[in-house]
């Protein structure tokens, strides 16, 4: 049998999606520990990005800064974390790997976005006498807003394909599923734990556009003119 066909069987049979070995398992593993990251990561990226851009000072070195870090492979950092004392410190190491590798896009997107604001429409606000954070807040974020969620949809879609190096060291997650396979020389397995993270990445992809929609502030406001009282 070939190995769509042996891929097939092993996706369609019960026992692999069922136990703390199984897909279920894994994947509630696998979402669980995108979500720290992503959540950390924007803990730490977007209220920099934000006010560097408003203030539209020193935003240029830390964008170059977070940027450079891209230069690093994630497992490169994932190693020498585990090697350091932080390796002791059960997922820790993958956390902070994950979250260095989702700051970039967030923080350039979120500041690329604030400074593209047309400026005139800021200054408008200004003199309508809105305050600095009356302007971040109904000027410039709402018309940041698509780029800013790009740059989070982006970080989330990395981060859950580069997840699955969390299994290396024994954490928890899809990889363990493709990990496994290598194990049992089961190339069916390694092949389908590649198509659930990749079917998975492609989820995240379509939630964050159906959300940017959702919640986009200038939609909003357009459908609630376009609703009658």
């Amino acid at each position: 049998m070939d190995v769509i066909g042996r891929t097939w069987d092993w996706l369609t049979t019960a026992a692999h999606w069922s136990g703390t070995d199984g897909v279920w398992h894994r994947l509630g593993e696998h979402l669980f520990l995108t979500a720290v990251c992503l959540l950390i990561a924007c803990a730490i990226a977007l209220p920099v990005a934000v006010l560097l851009g408003h203030l539209g000072k020193g935003g240029a070195l830390a964008v170059n800064l977070s940027n450079a870090g891209r230069a690093v492979p994630t497992f490169a950092v994932l190693v020498l974390l585990l090697l350091s004392p932080l390796g002791t410190h059960g997922s820790w190491p993958t956390i902070i790997a994950l979250v260095l590798f989702a700051i970039p896009p967030v923080l350039t997107n979120a500041y690329v976005g604030m400074r593209g604001v047309d400026r005139d429409m800021v200054e408008a606000a200004r003199g309508m006498g809105m305050t600095g954070g009356q302007v971040m807040a109904r000027v410039e974020l709402p018309l940041a807003f698509p780029l800013i969620v790009t740059g989070v949809r982006s970080a989330a879609v990395q981060v859950v394909a580069t997840t699955t190096l969390a299994a290396l060291p024994g954490g928890g997650g899809l990889g363990r599923v493709i990990t496994a396979g290598f194990r049992l020389t089961d190339t069916a397995q390694v092949v389908a734990g590649a198509l659930l993270v990749a079917v998975l990445a492609l989820l995240v992809e379509g939630a964050f556009v159906l959300l940017q929609r959702r919640l986009d502030p200038l939609r909003v406001r357009a459908r609630a003119v376009r609703t009658p009282a």
